[in-house]
């Protein structure tokens, strides 16, 4: 499965089985987070085994089901910190897809306790990503709580702002932005093609997770105009390979 493909078959999972993550898999994510870490001024962590943070049904209001595993996103109090967590984090779930494994991006309805006590002074915690072992099929309650939550996806003409004709790879970009996970699914990112320069910006900030829903739809975008480099900060520019 190439990266393009996952972003497809990629979906929130809220289900997890009790098998443990698959030794080479646990070692593959950590080294991704250590080079996200390192290329991203981050301080990603994953936990494992860990049941207390989503154990709490008032805490979850009943919508997760036997998560142990999760990715802390964790990254040091500075502008733009938020788009980076959601441009690499982004990537560790794609990667996570790849490997079979199932993923969530969570910023709220969690037990925060024994998750704040990995920010250190001078770090902002920004929410984690649930992963594990999954059935294929979704469950029932997965199923009725994408039926409850989910909101109708954008069309990329709501989307996109051009000052003409548009490139191929940039609708293609496009249309892998579409399947981006976004907070409630409100999709605030709206790409500008504008004298042959590409670049993204928020719409409006209402839940607080805009900036890290700007990072995940540039790295969709970056993939489905298959490559090319984003300046990470709101209204940054997209460099295309040659």
């Amino acid at each position: 499965m190439n990266l393009l493909e996952a972003i497809q078959v990629r979906s929130s999972r809220r289900t997890y089985l009790e098998t443990p993550i698959a030794e080479d898999k646990r070692r593959q994510l950590e080294d991704m987070i250590h080079t996200m870490n390192e290329q991203g001024g981050l301080c990603l962590k994953l936990i494992q085994d860990e049941p207390t943070a989503f154990g709490k049904l008032l805490r979850s209001y009943g919508m997760f089901k036997g998560v142990r595993n999760y990715i802390i996103l964790i990254g040091k109090t500075e502008k733009d910190m938020r788009e980076r967590v959601g441009y690499y984090g982004e990537k560790l779930v794609l990667a996570a897809t790849q490997m079979g494994l199932g993923t969530c991006w969570v910023g709220g309805t969690f037990d925060r306790s024994p998750v704040e006590t990995h920010v250190k002074e001078g770090e902002t915690f920004c929410g984690v990503i649930t992963i594990g072992n999954i059935e294929s099929d979704k469950s029932f309650m997965e199923r009725l709580i994408t039926k409850v939550t989910h909101r109708k996806t954008k069309p990329v003409s709501e989307m996109m702002e051009s000052d003409g004709e548009v490139p191929e790879w940039f609708l293609t970009g496009m249309a892998a932005v579409q399947k981006a996970p976004s907070a409630v699914n409100a999709q605030p990112v709206v790409f500008t093609y504008k004298k042959g320069i590409v670049s993204a910006h928020v719409t409006a900030e209402k839940y607080g997770h805009e900036k890290t829903d700007l990072g995940i739809a540039k790295l969709h975008f970056e993939i489905g105009a298959g490559g090319g480099s984003w300046d990470l900060k709101d209204g940054g520019v997209f460099t295309r390979e040659a």
